[in-house]
């Protein structure tokens, strides 16, 4: 239904039930009734948030939908529109939706025309920011240290087939950053009128349309292959210049003035000119981030979150969580979140980027270590589901230093892929041995392609990580039964969910402290975690560019 010539104003109601054979189209009198308003007074409905709701109830399971549904009705409603709907507001039924964002700005600073802006890393956070200041008529030029998607995935099956790594070529590196090879996750505990349009960029790029709505949306690994493409060909229409295989070196500084400006960034091909610099590196580029400290970018360390990968069968996550295997058919695979409450002595931990469907993938840039993450195609075809199980990690655990954090991650990467016979051969141990402190006679099958061998999981980790995990496996076990069970294998390390660097910046310019056109955004900047969190934190640092001008705004 779409919406009339009159003026509308958005409502979201919230909470409604839909069964699973139910059809859509129950909700409009289910949302009307709910709302208190007559269902003709409705301009027009869509849905808002859509998830599946799989818990216990008095010890029998009954899945069904929970549906947040967004109500388009006339402007003037809530004061024409009588006592039901205002008591529906004043419970929490219902609640007010502001406008949608634009990416980009129709009239931005002055001090931006003719101005070009430097975005440094084709991940999500640069690539939006680079969209947005584009869409306000601002020339961009975007570098990568990576190649474009092509040519990474060549330099990807042949690291594959050879184990011989190419250190800017890798799935780290290149087009669309870490997540490019991921689970392609965009739901996020972020919330910001900048979601909606970037969801609608992916859509319109080619992402099914109900990313905007899933509460477990994820577009996968081989629809983003298709999609990022199209990213760019639509950024180079609007004059994004791109450049591949070219690595930032340093930033060319003024620092005449009583801040530093950046009139250009130093590369591996040259030197290139700009009016403004956004940071979008990336958690794994310690080099650069070695030389801009130098330079004077103010670096600080944060904490982190360290754990390992925990597979299981997919058939067996289908059945605990839907009661019948059969039904992830028609429900698609099932996932899962977990999360385990400090006590006993042991940190809090939970489950992370988890993957049903998917596979243990080599996330690695550097020769000598080992890192794990989780990847998936759209269909979720793969017999293994897979998850992060980590807990957080401070300055207590690693010391004081802005890279001690770094530097403990690396130990312990460096000692994971020792002990996997260094060739990116992973250690495994049953989540039942892991708890016994005990190796693994078998280990069964994984997923993941570089292959695994028994290894003491247990006795490698650090004992605070190690207690954390073994509190969480335990946890997990009552609330799934069989989920630390000889079926469950867990293989390390997973280390780069988060990054252990942060570069402090203005909550409202968002400028690098010290700088005044200098800006740090994504995760390698310690403000994101994850594919849809960057893409919002580059988008929003365009915007504060785009309405304060460079050298402009608070400090």
């Amino acid at each position: 239904m779409t919406a009339g010539s009159r003026a509308t104003a958005s409502w979201r109601v919230l909470n409604l039930p839909l069964g699973l054979d139910e059809p859509e189209s129950a909700l409009h009198q289910r949302a009307a009734e709910r709302a208190g308003v007559a269902p003709e007074a409705i301009r027009s409905l869509s849905i808002g948030h859509k998830a599946l709701d799989a818990r216990r109830r008095g010890g029998d399971q009954s899945l069904r939908f929970v549906v947040h549904v967004d109500l388009h009705l006339d402007a003037d409603f809530e004061a024409t529109g009588g006592g039901r709907f205002r008591q529906a507001l004043r419970s929490g039924r219902v609640v007010a939706r502001s406008a949608p964002a634009e990416l980009g700005f129709e009239n931005p600073h002055p001090s931006l025309r003719g101005a070009r802006v430097a975005v440094i890393g084709a991940g999500p956070a640069g690539l939006f920011a680079g969209l947005a200041l584009a869409r306000s008529g601002v020339e961009v030029d975007l570098i990568d240290r990576g190649p474009a998607l092509t040519e990474r995935s060549r330099a990807l099956a042949h690291f594959l087939s050879t184990r011989s790594l190419d250190p800017e070529a890798n799935l780290l590196y290149g087009e669309g950053g870490a997540g490019t090879y991921s689970d392609g996750k965009i739901y996020t505990r972020v919330d910001h009128p900048l979601e909606a349009p970037i969801l609608a960029e992916w859509v319109a790029c080619g992402a099914p349309a109900a990313i905007a709505y899933d509460a477990r949306a994820h577009i996968g690994t081989d629809r983003l292959h298709r999609i990022l493409p199209r990213m760019r060909a639509g950024m180079e229409a609007l004059g994004v210049r791109f450049h591949w295989g070219v690595r930032l070196e340093e930033l060319v500084i003024d620092s005449t003035g009583g801040s530093a400006r950046v009139r250009g960034i130093r590369t591996s091909q040259g030197e290139l000119p700009c009016q403004a610099a956004i940071l979008a590196l990336g958690h794994s580029a310690r080099d650069t981030l070695e030389s801009l400290a130098v330079q004077g970018v103010v670096l600080g360390s944060k904490p982190f979150q360290l754990g390992v990968r925990i597979e299981h069968p997919q058939r067996f996550i289908d059945g605990a969580r839907f009661g019948d295997p059969a039904l992830a058919q028609r429900l698609g695979a099932a996932y899962y979140s977990l999360t385990s409450k400090a006590g006993g002595g042991a940190s809090a931990a939970h489950s992370f980027c988890m993957c049903p469907g998917g596979q243990i993938v080599a996330s690695v840039n550097q020769p000598g270590l080992l890192c794990t993450n989780g990847m998936s195609n759209s269909r979720h075809s793969s017999p293994y589901a897979n998850a992060a199980l980590v807990t957080t990690l401070g300055a207590g655990e690693t010391g004081p230093g802005v890279f001690a954090g770094v530097d403990y991650r690396e130990a312990l990467e460096r000692r994971f892929f020792d002990e996997g016979g260094g060739d990116w051969t992973a250690p495994a141990q049953r989540a039942d041995d892991f708890l016994a402190g005990r190796a693994s006679a078998g280990l069964g099958s994984s997923s993941y392609k570089m292959g695994i061998r028994p290894g003491r999981i247990d006795a490698l980790l650090p004992p605070r990580v190690r207690a954390a995990l073994g509190r969480a496996l335990a946890h997990f076990e009552r609330q799934i039964p069989g989920y630390a069970g000889p079926e469950a294998l867990l293989v390390g390390i997973e280390s780069r969910s988060s990054g252990a660097i942060r570069m402090p910046r203005d909550d409202i310019s968002r400028r690098a402290e010290g700088f005044e056109n200098l800006y740090p955004v994504g995760e390698g900047a310690g403000y994101a975690g994850g594919i849809m969190s960057a893409a919002i934190d580059g988008a929003r640092s365009a915007h504060a560019l785009l309405e304060n001008g460079i050298g402009h705004g608070t400090e």
